[in-house]
């Protein structure tokens, strides 16, 4: 039996007692997970595919670990424009066994199961300007973050005109 899911937008192929490496979900090591976008399911007979999910269908897993790839060099380059940029990235991932492939999710075995959340931030609301406060520091706090004034050096000595130079002569 396998069947094929989506996570993190990429789709992988998945049997039971499969260990994948996948994008970062946000749950701890040791905690079972459902993937609910099943776009394929194959029961050994017959194989349904989703439109574009199955209905009813779900993967069960355990986070064995969070980790992070290797490391990527990316490297930019403009031949005779002195232009060069170097940066590096690693991926963080999410290290996952399948524990189970069920074509019917009410046939689930009950345990604690978090549903599967990508690692995007929910962008929070902008605040109104009712709730935003500002807390007004005393002065003796404002006193003590400004910088002692360094005394000024004395103002340089003026220079002295320069010399004219001397015309020269006219010849006869």
């Amino acid at each position: 039996m396998f069947a094929v899911i989506r996570t993190g937008g990429k789709q992988y192929k998945v049997a039971e007692n499969d260990v994948i490496i996948i994008e970062k979900l946000l749950v701890d090591a040791g905690d079972d997970i459902d993937f609910t976008d099943v776009l394929a399911l194959n029961d050994g007979a017959a194989t349904t595919f989703g439109k574009p999910l199955v209905s009813g269908a779900l993967v069960t897993a355990e986070v064995l670990e969070q980790a992070r790839g290797d490391k990527v060099i990316i490297f930019k380059k403009k031949r005779r424009q002195n232009y060069r940029r170097k940066n590096g990235h690693r991926q963080d991932l999410t290290v996952v066994r399948i524990t189970g492939i069920l074509a019917d999710a009410s046939k689930r075995p009950e345990r604690k199961a978090k549903a599967a959340k990508p690692a995007a931030e929910p962008v929070a609301a902008a605040p109104t300007g009712k709730q935003v406060k500002q807390v007004k520091k005393p002065a003796a706090e404002k006193a003590a973050t400004k910088k002692a004034a360094a005394p000024k050096a004395a103002a340089p000595k003026a220079k002295a005109p320069a010399a004219k130079k001397a015309a020269p002569k006219a010849s006869k």
